[in-house]
């Protein structure tokens, strides 16, 4: 119905846009996990449900009843409201799951054709045409449909009818499309004489690439993580994954980064079987050949695969700006090839140092400099002379070393985003830039104004250090 009737209804309905792609995809992963955990064969049901045949599988899960409980239980903590019936025949199941009485039904074999008898037209998978035509020859039942002449139903109606109800009743087979899960990208070699030495190993890793690449391309899919193992003949594998910052089919690349972690694998008496294994793989098309490479933009992604295959990945960042005044906010890590900010979403140094105090600074690039690193996390300083309300410290202690303050500059006042947490309300940081006689600079502030005791407890941090 119009969305302004069913408000005029229900005044406190809550109307969300339909996602029909994201809720395709949703369907797809569980009908594969499906696949994969409880029967070998599953079918879409329409835009919401699934075909399960669990024939010979379901004692595998403590019988018909445990597994379908158990499928309800999943769909629960996923947050979803499930109904699941088991029934001899498709139709059967897809009626009971719809319009049968209970959210998990288990139908007794051969009783599927009693159980459907009490249920709606509409359970029987007909048009709404047909439906309604049945419903005004008082026709409401799959029962009261089941005992009518098929003769002149066909002759009226055709034989779509007929068809469903022979298919519920299971007189008809109605095959099922299955969903067949990705088979896993692999590049297997097997030894007739085992190998134990890194040459060897190295020689074998060359043949095996160009195949992981080729099955690579048919998949349309660029590899994220691959994992080498090697099987030795004591039953010990030896297990090397390598990871990259964005999906490649770049053999040669992938083959320097195995070969350089060569000594990690132990042969032990000796190998008998080497496999490249696609761990993590996104979906790449076909990559374009670039005639003139002078230019070519400079592609750092094989400096980052190296570098985080050597020290780590999480190791391995790049700082983004985000909008916040509070400094610890103002910057956060994202990883190493993400685009940067867009070019309006930047300002330069230049044109930070020539904006007027009457002009407004760029959100993400305040007034005063900032350190080029900040602490880890503020540091309470000690014995700190200043005077009340503004002015910069005259010494401080921190980390056992007495300062003493020959320049200044400030304060910089910062204010508390109270639209995130309601505790920096009041809350509020004055930041001066101070030079000590050894020409170290800090930047240093004081928690609170100087006047209102709501405002902060006067403690002083440093928090960044320049040069």
């Amino acid at each position: 119905m119009p969305i302004t009737q069913a408000r005029a209804l229900v005044p406190g309905l809550d109307i969300r846009p339909a996602d029909r792609e994201g809720d395709q995809t949703d369907l797809t992963r569980l009908a594969i996990t499906a696949a994969r955990r409880w029967a070998p064969i599953v079918a879409f049901s329409g835009p919401d449900g699934l075909f399960l045949d669990v024939t010979g599988t379901a004692h595998l899960f403590g019988g018909e009843a445990r597994m379908a409980r158990r499928i309800v239980r999943l769909m629960a903590r996923l947050g979803f409201t499930a109904r699941v019936a088991v029934a001899d025949t498709t139709g059967a199941a897809w009626a009971m799951a719809r319009y049968g009485r209970d959210a998990l039904t288990i139908v007794a074999p051969a009783a599927h054709i009693d159980a459907l008898a009490p249920l709606p037209l509409a359970a029987l998978r007909l048009d709404s045409r047909a439906v309604d035509a049945l419903l005004h020859l008082g026709v409401d039942s799959v029962g009261q449909l089941a005992a009518m002449p098929r003769a002149p139903l066909v002759r009226r109606f055709g034989g779509a009818i007929a068809l469903r109800l022979d298919q519920a009743s299971g007189r008809v087979a109605e095959p099922l499309d299955p969903v067949v899960p990705a088979e896993p990208i692999a590049a297997v070699q097997r030894f007739a004489e085992p190998i134990a030495t890194a040459e060897a190993i190295e020689h074998w890793l060359g043949q095996l690439m160009p195949r992981l690449v080729t099955a690579l391309a048919d998949a349309g899919k660029g590899v994220r993580a691959i994992e080498l193992v090697a099987d030795r003949i004591d039953g010990v594998p030896q297990r090397l994954t390598i990871g990259l910052a964005r999906p490649s089919r770049d053999g040669p690349h992938m083959l320097r980064l195995i070969t350089r972690r060569i000594e990690e694998i132990a042969p032990g008496y000796g190998i008998d079987a080497l496999a490249l294994h696609v761990r993590r793989a996104d979906p790449l098309g076909a990559q374009p050949f670039e005639e003139r490479l002078e230019d070519k933009p400079t592609d750092i992604a094989p400096l980052v695969d190296a570098l985080a295959n050597r020290i780590g990945e999480k190791r391995l960042w790049r700082m983004r700006p985000v909008e916040s005044d509070v400094p610890e906010r103002s910057l956060a890590p994202a990883p190493p090839l993400d685009p940067p900010p867009r070019p309006d979403q930047r300002l330069k140094a230049d044109d930070v140092r020539r904006l007027s105090r009457t002009e407004a600074p760029h959100p993400w690039h305040p007034r005063w400099p900032r350190p080029a690193r900040l602490l880890r996390r503020p540091e309470l300083l000690d014995h700190v002379i200043a005077e009340l309300p503004d002015q910069p410290p005259r010494r401080f202690d921190w980390r056992g070393e007495t300062h003493r303050v020959i320049r200044a500059d400030g304060p910089e006042r910062i204010l508390g985003e109270w639209w995130l947490r309601t505790s920096e309300a009041q809350s509020v940081r004055d930041y001066f830039r101070v030079e000590d006689e050894a020409g170290r600079r800090f930047w240093l502030f004081r928690r609170g104004d100087g006047e209102r005791p709501e405002t902060g407890d006067l403690a002083w941090f440093i928090h960044g250090a320049f040069g």
